[in-house]
């Protein structure tokens, strides 16, 4: 493991500054760099030039950012001056660079956004993509368990030893000792074909990577999280000094729409939102094709959308289940403090964001022309069988 990637995990899950800013790469922010005195970062600035979103998975060729794609193909943007960048496959990557300037919102898990906040990034979570937890744990066909405290004297495969910070919680969630379970970083994107390949006992996985996987022969049995957790799962974080600025605070409010938007379009027309990610990245639609990327999109919404019911909409916190989540990680030592989730996590932003007219899209989504293998997938037959795997 290069020390690049390291989260400095030390005992009882405490997690090092030390390694806190030692990503390598193009464009990055080095701890020598942040040193330099008068260093003007573009957190500074007094307007967005470019307002930058940042994968955590080293990658933006797959299908779970499809609300950010459909809204731009459809022109829910505007002309608001949007980019999406995939940063370094390092899991921690996506807090780092929005604290530093380099990005301005980032898309982390519940455990890496607490990385953040045990690290002293003034972070704020303001849109909650994860309604159901997304997260799950893969076993080889046959092996697949459903009380996860077999998973103790067993090894867990990761592809970024970040991950950890997202395991440990879900597993002492479900009652599992921690301290009894073995890490490996097989890295990224390689940790599943090691899995497959007889290595490890376990890997995580998550929504919508299930059929990502199966479309490169990788076939396992699942616990699924969205099925039995009740943590939450990845949101969108800005630095919460952007929402003290009036001008930022609404342009995060008219950005945030455009991916509500997205979502909304998604959710009517879940093949036309996989064609405008296919359309984007050819290869990944050649990987896929029309069924997998339905399947992958389906579980997805299924994450994004939660009980819809009892939201106050897209992006609508949760503060019990994150209140439930802050506890548990202070309880195993994940985070020194005690945190409040009203501290670190805001709905403000969700009422604006939701402002749209949803009838316009559902007409967009009702009269957008599918081409001619997605015309031909029966989805509900696709929805009825999107847990077979399962354990």
């Amino acid at each position: 493991m290069r020390e690049d990637e390291m989260i400095g995990m030390g005992p009882a899950g405490s997690m090092s500054r030390r390694y806190f800013l030692q990503v390598t790469g193009a464009g990055v922010v080095t701890a020598t760099a942040l040193g330099v005195p008068g260093l003007m970062s573009r957190a500074e600035a007094a307007t967005y030039e470019k307002f930058t979103w940042i994968s955590p998975r080293g990658t933006l060729e797959v299908l779970d950012d499809y609300p950010y794609w459909a809204a731009k193909k459809m022109g829910y943007f505007g002309d608001l001056p949007t980019d999406m960048q995939p940063g370094p496959s390092d899991g921690t990557a996506t807090v780092k660079f929005v604290d530093v300037g380099q990005a301005d919102m980032g898309f982390p898990s519940p455990g890496v956004f607490s990385f953040a906040i045990q690290n002293g990034m003034k972070l704020k979570s303001v849109f909650h993509m994860g309604a159901r937890d997304t997260f799950s744990f893969a076993f080889r066909k046959g092996e697949g368990m459903t009380d996860l405290k077999g998973l103790e004297g067993k090894t867990v495969l990761l592809g970024s030893a970040a991950w950890q910070s997202i395991t440990d919680p879900l597993l002492a969630s479900q009652g599992v000792d921690i301290k009894k379970v073995k890490y490996v970083e097989a890295g990224w994107p390689t940790w599943g074909t090691a899995l497959a390949g007889g290595q490890g006992d376990a890997a995580l996985s998550w929504e919508g990577l299930r059929a990502e996987w199966i479309a490169t022969g990788l076939k396992f049995d699942y616990w699924l999280g969205v099925q039995k957790s009740k943590l939450p799962a990845n949101t969108f974080v800005v630095r919460a000094a952007d929402l003290e600025d009036p001008d930022r605070k609404a342009f995060l409010e008219k950005y945030l729409r455009g991916w509500a938007m997205g979502l909304e379009f998604g959710y009517q027309n879940p093949r036309a939102a996989v064609e405008a990610v296919f359309e984007q990245f050819p290869t990944l639609g050649k990987n896929l094709g029309p069924e997998l990327g339905t399947t992958s999109i389906l579980q997805q919404i299924n994450v994004f959308r939660g009980d819809m019911d009892k939201r106050g909409g897209w992006g609508w916190h949760d503060m019990a289940s994150w209140q439930a989540f802050f506890d548990e990680i202070h309880k195993i030592g994940q985070i020194t403090n005690p945190v409040k989730a009203e501290d670190v996590t805001t709905n403000d932003l969700i009422g604006p964001a939701n402002e749209f007219d949803k009838a316009k899209v559902k007409a967009d989504a009702d009269g957008y022309k599918l081409t001619e293998g997605f015309a031909a997938l029966d989805v509900e037959k696709i929805k009825a069988h999107m847990f077979d795997d399962a354990v």
